[in-house]
């Protein structure tokens, strides 16, 4: 009898050892669906919506693991879950009339606010209907240590369909491979960690011919490590009233701008699109600082703003791979700064020195030199860095398909994506472009921000700002918010981050 169990990276684990009460370690998303022939004003037929996941999941086996425990190493790993049901995964809900986006809003807002359950596969969706107009949502909940954001278009391709066709496939029967109880998890790890020892000790002879490529290879990657622990990894930053005790209940809100709007931008200033949607960003945490947070100018120039941007560091031959392949860029949003046009600016000078500094590849460098760390180190790493409040936000940007898809029949009209909030976090925003608009999708601790609009009205009042910003008008240097000179050693590029076209 073969048993089978994949242990987790040390990223994947990290996610799982940051996972509080209060910090809600999942990703997911709102997905709207128009009318179908499988949904209409009168309901959706659920049995054909979970009979077409049913079938899809073959492609994700990872969907059909839970979690397990090597014994006193305590590392987490994959085994098939033997009592795999999706009834548990796949949820029915219907709104109350008239069905308003108010109260999916509020919906989402309630499921977001629950951790998934351990035991179990540790994803769900959630398929909401009775929306006004028709269709049905779909509220997805995924555990980080199984995702991230490049996998999730992954994910999204295999769930979905090109073309309003509708083909329902009876699915294969699931034999869940053995899984080894923990005596047996424990003396398998200790063969492995043998073995690895043998191994390295074969290939002792190579080491010499080896060396000289070992060597400047490691000296770039050290170079850059040493940028990314410098960005601010080690330092706390100010503390806002986005920030605060986040508690466990969350509020989630949404709002749409035009690709082609940010487009429009990304050409006028000779930026890229991520360098836009920072800056229009940075521009709506100034104004919800000052108007909603009641901070003052003087206050708000003082203050230091740090945002944590994921990196996309997932090579080509590792599309369709479970798990997080990121790294993390830290930069300063220039919220002193009130000219639109200087904000954009000063950050297309931050993000250009972080791409030649290589920091995604010191955050990966950082991240996979811990992989082999033990399970209580790497939660104790992950907690202490939370504690720390290196950043103030986690902003992610995620290019999506420029192409219809459907589900069951009913086209996607828009997607709302969710990012976890980290301790002291009371805001995340993550953006998915999608038919022509880039949407953007706000999680929030109810506890921190009492306004859920707010910060959407500033996103939307900060694009129309920049879009009106003249880039060719000369703007004075403010002292508050004097713009970044890199001064660290040049090295070859590397991976762009997240939605940078």
């Amino acid at each position: 009898m073969t048993l089978h169990y994949e242990r987790l990276s040390g990223l994947d684990a990290s996610f799982l050892a940051l996972e509080s009460r209060e910090t809600h370690m999942h990703v997911g998303a709102v997905a709207v669906f128009g009318p179908g022939e499988y949904s209409s004003d009168e309901g959706v037929d659920i049995e054909v919506l979970r009979g077409i996941i049913s079938a899809r999941l073959d492609q994700i086996p990872r969907y059909k693991q839970r979690l397990a425990t090597i014994p006193i190493e305590g590392q987490p790993v994959w085994v098939d879950d033997e009592h795999f049901d999706l009834g548990l995964h796949v949820r029915h809900f219907a709104l109350p009339h008239p069905g308003t986006e108010e109260q999916l809003k509020s919906l989402a807002g309630v499921i977001f606010s629950q951790p998934l359950d351990r035991t179990q596969p540790l994803w769900e969706m959630n398929i909401v209907e009775g929306l006004e107009g028709g269709g049905f949502a779909l509220i997805s909940k995924i555990h980080h240590c199984m995702i991230d954001g490049m996998s999730g278009i992954d994910l999204m391709a295999a769930i979905l369909d090109f073309t309003p066709d509708v083909e329902i496939v009876e699915p294969k029967p699931w034999i869940p491979r053995p899984a080894p109880n923990g005596t047996e998890l424990a003396v398998r790890e200790i063969s492995r960690s043998i073995s690895a020892i043998v191994a390295n000790l074969a290939n002792v002879s190579r080491v010499r011919e080896e060396l000289g490529d070992l060597t400047g290879d490691w000296a770039h990657k050290i170079r850059a490590t040493m940028a990314s622990l410098s960005s601010g990894w080690l330092t706390s930053t100010g503390k806002t009233p986005l920030n605060g005790d986040i508690g466990p209940t969350r509020l989630f809100d949404w709002t749409s701008l035009p690709l082609q709007g940010v487009k429009d931008i990304k050409n006028s200033h000779g930026v890229t699109v991520n360098d836009a949607m920072l800056a229009i960003v940075a521009g709506a945490v100034r104004t919800y600082l000052l108007e909603e947070g009641a901070m003052s100018k003087a206050e708000v120039a003082s203050t230091e703003f740090r945002i944590m941007a994921p990196v996309s560091v997932r090579s080509d031959t590792q599309t369709g791979n479970p798990g997080n392949q990121v790294a993390m860029w830290l930069l300063t949003l220039p919220i002193a700064e009130p000219d639109p046009a200087r904000r954009i600016k000063i950050i297309h000078g931050e993000t250009k020195m972080l791409k030649e500094t290589d920091q995604a590849l010191g955050a990966s460098t950082l991240v996979s030199v811990s992989t082999g760390a033990p399970a209580t180190l790497v939660s104790l790493a992950a907690r202490l860095g939370s504690r720390a409040r290196p950043f103030n936000m986690t902003i992610t940007n995620v290019p999506g398909p420029m192409f219809p898809l459907y589900m069951g029949g009913s086209r996607m009209l828009s997607t709302y994506p969710l990012v976890p909030l980290w301790r002291s976090h009371g805001a995340g925003i993550a953006m998915f472009s999608i038919s022509g608009s880039i949407d953007v999708g706000i999680n929030m601790a109810q506890a921190v921000v009492g306004d859920a609009g707010a910060l959407a009205r500033h996103l939307q009042a900060s694009f129309e700002e920049l879009s009106n910003a003249d880039p060719l008008a000369e703007t004075p240097q403010d002292d508050a918010a004097p713009e970044k000179v890199s001064t660290a050693p040049k090295t070859p590029k590397k991976a762009p981050p997240m939605g940078t076209r």
